[in-house]
């Protein structure tokens, strides 16, 4: 259980992050216009004071779990890429101090915040890949997540560095809330702090222009995956994230390389 149980708590850690000038009022408003206290909870996971590590690494992951990814075929392809992912931090020498998230796009928790040891894999019996997409409500809380359990280690004097990937096959149908701008507000914020990478990867459905809708929720092209439609392409942007993952896991230093350079490094 996380040091911050209740959604009181969120809000503190959201207060204090926009006191400190790490939220933006766009940001702050995005979190806090809706009640989102409860769902950011179910992510956080592990509790700081039980994480050893003189830094920590959050690795998160959204896969999407909407109808088109199934009819498509493509369900087994996104399972392998989220546990490539994982592969390639348990193989990193600094694992011990990753963390690891899975938040499936329509809102299920795989895996809150934990040591990549103790991460559940993706399979076909957790996974159904059978709902909608509300890609920038989901991408708030989200967001909201890593910002509130960066905040959390900072706060406790850990640095803390992070770097996120949403996964899509189609633009936001379904979100009742945020829509890009909120998201885009989020994704500055985490830009300006330079701790913090967030990436995306829209799958090819073969009418959505995802530089576009991935441009206008703030995501810099550097950061930008556009696999086509074959599971060998997927799968190729998947290990192309994880080794991006693995990088920012080795320390400060290769983090900034790592950001400076995008998935070009």
């Amino acid at each position: 259980m996380s040091s911050k149980a209740n959604g009181g708590g969120i809000r503190k850690l959201f207060d204090d992050a926009h006191a400190e000038g790490v939220l933006s009022p766009a940001g702050l408003q995005a979190l806090t216009v809706v009640d989102l206290g409860a769902q950011i909870q179910a992510g956080l996971g592990v509790c700081v004071e039980d994480v050893q590590s003189s830094e920590v690494v959050l690795v998160t992951v959204m896969p999407d779990d909407s109808g088109s990814i199934d009819y498509s075929g493509h369900s087994k392809t996104v399972c392998d890429g989220h546990n490539l992912v994982l592969d390639a931090l348990l193989a990193s020498k600094q694992k011990d101090g990753v963390l690891f998230h899975t938040r499936y796009l329509n809102g299920f928790v795989l895996n809150p915040y934990r040591p990549v040891e103790d991460v559940v894999r993706m399979h076909g019996k957790n996974y159904r890949a059978d709902h909608g997409t509300p890609l920038y409500d989901q991408s708030v809380v989200l967001l909201g997540t890593v910002l509130a359990k960066a905040q959390e280690f900072s706060a406790n004097g850990v640095p803390v560095r992070t770097v996120t990937l949403l996964i899509t096959d189609g633009s936001d149908q379904h979100s009742t809330s945020a829509k890009a701008k909120d998201v885009a507000a989020l994704v500055n914020d985490l830009k300006r702090a330079e701790n913090h990478i967030v990436a995306a990867m829209g799958i090819n459905d073969g009418s959505t222009d995802f530089r576009r809708v991935f441009r206008e929720m703030g995501i810099d092209d550097k950061w930008i995956l556009t696999p086509g439609q074959s599971a060998q392409e997927i799968r190729a942007a998947f290990q192309v994230f994880s080794q991006s993952a693995a990088r920012v896991s080795q320390g400060a230093a290769s983090f900034s390389r790592t950001a400076l350079g995008g998935f070009g490094q």
